[in-house]
């Protein structure tokens, strides 16, 4: 049974008091609330010169686990701002997990993984770990953050230069103006209340309690799932190792269950105690923090309303399973920071802020319907689909072929195949993974400062690859040369090589070939790569006249903070 003297895991301090500081009455971003996603945004804006103010209502980080799976794209968003060593430091890496049916296993699953990458394809975290380290990256950038806990935004008025907020600051209203408002204020959102939208889609009635408990084991770091277990007949479980000695379990209750009785503590250990006695974790432990949760597909049909945008669960709620939640909103961060701080910079006029909205939303939609299939086996709907998961199990132990129905579909990049970002290819179908609108594809180089992959060259401007053989004259034709003289802010260059040889201020040494391969590459092809990581156009045979069209709408000039 619990052991009352266990220690508590250890958990981020608390934000120092600030000392009393005047609030600004202008600023260029006003995020309404800080969680994961708005201080990432935060820290993302603070490394591109924008400098934000942060509004949280809460005094201090999230109490529980809250999301805790870090998909490998995130860790790449987060390694931007350098809140990726302290993630990885801290969290747990996994690259599979095991499904059960009753007692018997009915899945293993691995996801794609080799030696030598960056990152595992899965952390697991507590939330309050990466609001922790998200708020150090985001007062350590070029511009730094002011954050603000206990504040909590009340009302907004819009006009046509920004936006005027009313903020609940203790014991006084303050009013500031922003040019740009994001909200990243959570489910049930302020911002969205405040200009009279309503997220539309699914939920769904399964509900799911949520228990972290500190409890010693031995077991790998795996997602590990039960169905119908003989310690809880007829439930779904969930177990995933944290940090600290920490179990996340997640298990379902039935419809007929009472939501406030189901989370009380002498509910809850029993039924925690049995599935532990079942799988053979005997070591003492404690319940740390219990909730409720069920899933919903819901989704805003636009992410930009006016000079108002939204971002994370203010904008989105995906279902837990296959982790695409905080997954998804670190991207639509990741997607953001630059964009605002282009416009802001005067570099691109504000309808790139649309590409924002219709981008993510496609993503949205495409996360949306792999967790509305997650999660109508994870927590069935109806009869049928009771019925048609119950034979699947059934059949899983005999037969692999229905092994991928049991499959979570974990969280992963979303291409942007019809973006208006997306400039020309002439590739024709060859290397489809590289394509304008895909991922840029990670690869293993040796370059100046410490990179060792490709996607540690992401994150705050556009990307050049030059490639090039080695055995080549090094040096940049003179049009590339002559727009990154042009555009030092906006553009870096890189002369991509073939094994060692020709070491630079800019080269980039495939060593192993994996770039080349991965980009299709001949020497002379070119590829530009949006700062968020995704390509943007690529040519084997450059028209310097069409990669100065591709780029010019993204390399204006004019008032640095033009609105």
């Amino acid at each position: 049974m619990p052991d009352v003297n266990a220690p508590h895991a250890a958990v981020p301090p608390a934000p120092p008091p600030s000392s009393p500081r005047p609030w600004p009455q202008r600023v260029p971003v006003l995020i309404a609330g800080g969680g994961p996603v708005g201080l990432a945004l935060a820290a993302l804006l603070a490394r591109q010169g924008i400098a934000a103010l942060v509004v949280e209502a809460d005094q201090g980080y999230c109490a529980g686990s809250r999301a805790i799976c870090m998909a490998r794209r995130s860790l790449e968003i987060l390694g931007w701002v350098g809140a990726d060593r302290p993630t990885v430091a801290t969290g747990l890496p996994w690259i599979g997990g095991r499904s059960y049916y009753r007692d018997a296993q009915v899945l293993h699953f691995r996801m794609p993984s080799e030696p030598g990458e960056r990152f595992a394809p899965m952390v697991n975290i507590q939330q309050y770990y990466l609001e922790a380290f998200a708020h150090d990256a985001a007062l350590r950038g070029a511009a730094p953050a002011d954050v603000r806990f206990g504040a909590r935004l009340q009302a907004l008025r819009q006009h046509a230069g920004g936006v005027v907020a009313e903020i609940q600051a203790g014991d006084r209203v303050v009013q500031v103006e922003a040019q740009w408002l994001v909200a990243c204020d959570g489910g049930r959102s302020t911002v969205r209340e405040q200009l009279g939208l309503r997220m539309e889609g699914t939920q769904y009635e399964g509900r799911y309690v949520i228990v972290d408990i500190v409890q010693k084991t031995r077991r790998e770091v795996e997602r590990l799932a039960w169905f119908d277990p003989p310690s809880n007949p007829g439930s779904t479980i969930l177990m995933h190792r944290q940090p600290d000695d920490v179990w996340r379990i997640d298990y379902q209750i039935g419809d007929d269950e009472d939501a406030d009785e189901a989370v009380k503590p002498e509910n809850v250990l029993p039924r925690v105690q049995s599935h532990l006695d079942m799988i053979g974790e005997t070591a003492p432990w404690r319940p740390l923090w219990i909730s409720m949760y069920n899933a919903k597909c819901l989704t805003l049909q636009d992410y930009r309303h006016g000079r108002v945008l939204f971002a994370g669960d203010a904008a989105h709620l995906v279902p837990i399973f296959g982790v695409r939640g905080l997954n998804s909103g670190l991207d639509d961060a990741g997607n953001l920071a630059w964009k605002l701080a282009w416009v802001l910079r005067g570099e691109a006029a504000d309808s790139l802020l649309d590409s924002y909205s219709a981008e993510r939303v496609h993503a949205t939609r495409q996360n949306l319907a792999y967790g509305a299939k997650s999660t109508e086996f994870m927590a069935p709907p109806d009869f049928a689909f009771r019925l048609m998961r119950e034979a699947t199990l059934r059949l899983a132990s005999s037969e692999p072929a229905v092994r991928s129905l049991i499959n979570p579909r974990q969280s992963a990049p979303v291409a942007y195949a019809d973006s208006a970002l997306n400039g020309p290819s002439d590739f024709g179908a060859d290397c489809p993974a590289a394509a304008p609108g895909m991922p840029a594809p990670e690869a293993r180089v040796d370059g100046p400062g410490g990179i060792r992959h490709l996607t540690q060259c992401f994150g705050q401007r556009i990307t050049v690859l030059w490639f090039r053989h080695a055995a080549a004259a090094p040096g940049l034709p003179e049009p590339l040369a002559a727009l990154a003289q042009a555009h030092p802010g906006a553009l870096q260059l890189h002369e991509v090589v073939s094994g060692t040889a020709g070491a630079g201020a800019c080269t980039l040494a495939d060593l192993d070939g994996q770039a080349r391969a991965r980009y299709g590459a001949h020497p002379g092809t070119l590829y530009l790569i949006r700062p968020d990581g995704y390509v943007m156009a690529r040519w084997r045979e450059p028209s310097w006249d069409a990669v100065r069209a591709t780029l010019a709408p993204l390399l204006q000039t004019g008032d640095r903070h033009a609105s």
